[in-house]
């Protein structure tokens, strides 16, 4: 087997496992505001005791770690309102909203990354909003919550995807997830801190609510999901997929990764049976906008060939 084959394989493990966090995620019982906080918490002390780690934080400048953290909170924002999508409606429209990020990516991008606004990219974020409507129109009114919050899970991850861009190549990727592991960790013990004792912090369905107390210690079956969630699906598939970048385009790598929603949305059919719970009008929705994600890169891959050929 080839360094080439063997990274492929590696990449498209990584999605799985990625695909696996929406399913997990629905059954895990905690609202969303303590399962992301256990979450990022486990991931925060694992990476904390990696010495490589702790030498690269003692070098880094107060500058860099305060953006990576504030990189940090969009992140524990995403999974906040990410994780509130699949509570409110399933996991299959949560990974479906998510899919929209090339429409955010358009605008945001050019803006917080510096560089030229495309207008191809514009309009095949335009050519998602067909989709996003079946998809709308084939769920239970009783899910438009969580169609919107997944939206705004997807305008999180455009923020952080373009910040990201311009900043990860400033220092050890291990490192950049420590701190923004542990200052998404650190936003929700203060939240929920102030959940407990202020009467006013209002509970918002889905993330959080009257009832759950949220720095109990999970138990039982939430326990062990959530260990899962921490080392099968965030430690495990970022230290294949950095071996893997050694040997794949950023093109390959990202073409993989947009397969994630249509490996989400096959698991949760076969293993939540969620299927029963939207129409067909929800698939070619979702299909609509699988097919831009697919679009996208290919497209752009074949502008950047051409500008280079007019050179």
């Amino acid at each position: 087997m080839t360094a080439t084959t063997k990274a492929w394989l590696q990449i498209h493990l990584c999605v799985v496992l990625w695909g696996f966090t929406a399913i997990l995620g629905k059954l895990i019982s905690l609202q969303s505001l303590p399962l992301v906080l256990w979450r990022m918490g486990i991931v925060t002390l694992v990476l904390l005791m990696l010495p490589r780690v702790r030498s690269a934080l003692k070098k880094m400048s107060a500058r860099l770690i305060a953006v990576y953290a504030g990189i940090g909170i969009l992140v524990c924002l995403h999974w906040l309102t990410f994780y509130g999508a699949i509570k409110l409606a399933n996991a299959s429209v949560a990974v479906t909203c998510i899919a929209t990020v090339p429409v955010f990516l358009a605008v945001l991008e050019p803006v917080l990354a510096g560089r030229r606004f495309q207008k191809t990219e514009l309009l095949l974020g335009l050519m998602v909003l067909p989709g996003i409507v079946l998809v709308v129109g084939g769920t239970p009114t009783t899910m438009n919550s969580g169609i919107l919050m997944g939206l705004i899970s997807a305008l999180f991850v455009a923020f952080f995807a373009a910040l990201n861009k311009r900043y990860v190549l400033k220092a050890d990727p291990l490192t950049v997830t420590a701190i923004e592991m542990a200052a998404g960790a650190a936003l929700l013990l203060i939240l929920g801190a102030l959940y407990n004792t202020v009467d006013w912090m209002p509970a918002i369905n889905g993330i959080i609510n009257n009832t759950e107390d949220i720095f109990a210690v999970p138990q039982g079956q939430d326990l062990l999901w959530l260990l899962i969630l921490a080392f099968a699906c965030t430690l495990l598939p970022f230290a294949l997929s950095l071996y893997a970048l050694r040997h794949l385009s950023a093109y390959a790598s990202a073409l993989a990764i947009n397969l994630e929603p249509l490996y989400a949305i096959t698991l949760a059919a076969l293993l939540l049976g969620e299927q029963q719970e939207v129409s067909a009008g929800f698939y070619l929705g979702a299909a609509l906008i699988m097919a831009v994600v697919l679009i996208y890169p290919w497209w752009m891959r074949r502008q950047s060939y051409q500008g280079a050929d007019l050179d």
